[in-house]
């Protein structure tokens, strides 16, 4: 006679979340189901309506993550589009988080919510360190820049992009953060 299989709520929740975050970063909000996300973990549908009760509040918590931007404080103009450069690829390339809030984001309106709230609770904080004025809206075109680059890396799959390294994207995108974080507005300055 074999033992019954116990099971752990806290590690049966998470495998959930896992799977839901893989599949909304692979198929995106629309195309992942709640049946799907059980299939991947293996569990009846039913647990995952119980744990979650929807595709909505699932997504909500697979969505919950850190970007653990860097302080930029008293980094020079080179160092902060190296430093943004790379904790942007650790997001990307290490955290399905993201890219199943970025796919999720156009279609699903509490993903655009939670998007907008990591922006708002992470990015404006951390780039208003390095910011010459208005940082709310200088961080808002860093965040456009690297949405967008995103978008096109890893959604859209744009050959040229997909094609470029870590070193030319600092090389390229790099200075575009850095001018919006830190070259003053020429309407401003025309003014003066």
């Amino acid at each position: 006679m074999t033992a019954p299989r116990t099971r752990s709520a806290p590690k049966t929740k998470a495998a959930i979340l896992a799977a839901a975050r893989n599949l909304f970063a692979q198929d995106g909000y629309d195309r992942t189901s709640m049946r799907a996300v059980a299939a991947a973990v293996g569990v009846d549908p039913a647990l995952v309506l119980r744990y979650f009760e929807s595709k909505d509040r699932l997504l909500a918590e697979a969505a919950d993550f850190d970007l653990a931007l860097p302080d930029l404080a008293g980094l020079g103009a080179g160092e902060i589009a190296r430093t943004l450069v790379r904790t942007f690829f650790e997001v990307w390339e290490n955290d399905d988080t993201f890219l199943a809030l970025l796919r999720a984001s156009a279609t699903s309106e509490v993903a655009a919510e939670r998007m907008r709230s990591v922006f708002q609770e992470q990015v404006v904080p951390a780039l208003s360190r390095a910011a010459l004025d208005q940082p709310v809206r200088r961080a808002a075109l860093v965040g456009s820049q690297v949405i967008g680059f995103a978008f096109a890396r890893y959604v859209l799959r744009i050959p040229a992009i997909t094609a470029m390294t870590r070193d030319d994207v600092v090389s390229w995108l790099g200075p575009m953060l850095v001018r919006y974080l830190t070259v003053r507005d020429p309407r401003r300055s025309s003014n003066k």
